[in-house]
């Protein structure tokens, strides 16, 4: 099967929710990891990441957005590299999200756990 370009700014590309974004009071090095980056320091960071995700006003938009490009790089509305890879192997070419909305509904799921409490790390 084909395989869609790494990242392409969708047609419809709004963004006025990264004006709000938690993230623009935050260092951006929090959300893009440094080469070479394994183990616990990359968990460590992803989650420190994670958290300001789970308390923005926008993060839904965010990982639409970031979904529905294609986004390589960095944590995007709480979900990781990994994780939007995930989705995107989950999701056939005929059905990858092009509209407004579509990548929030597509991975609804993983939207969801990734600002959970065992995603951030907090043990109960």
């Amino acid at each position: 099967m084909p395989q869609q370009p790494l990242s392409q700014v969708p047609a419809d590309a709004t963004w006025d929710w990264q004006e709000v974004g938690s993230c623009r009071e935050a260092d951006p090095e929090l959300f893009f990891h440094p080469q070479n980056e394994r183990g616990l320091a990359r968990l460590r960071r992803d989650r420190a990441a994670k958290a300001v995700c789970a308390n923005c006003n926008v993060r839904i938009e965010c990982a639409d957005y970031a979904i529905r490009a294609r986004e390589p790089y960095g944590v995007w509305g709480g979900l990781t590299e990994e994780e939007r890879e995930r989705v995107y192997v989950r999701i056939t070419l005929a059905q990858f999200p092009r509209q407004r909305g579509e990548g929030a509904i597509a991975a609804a799921a993983e939207i969801s756990e990734a600002v959970s409490p065992g995603a951030l790390g907090v043990v109960s």
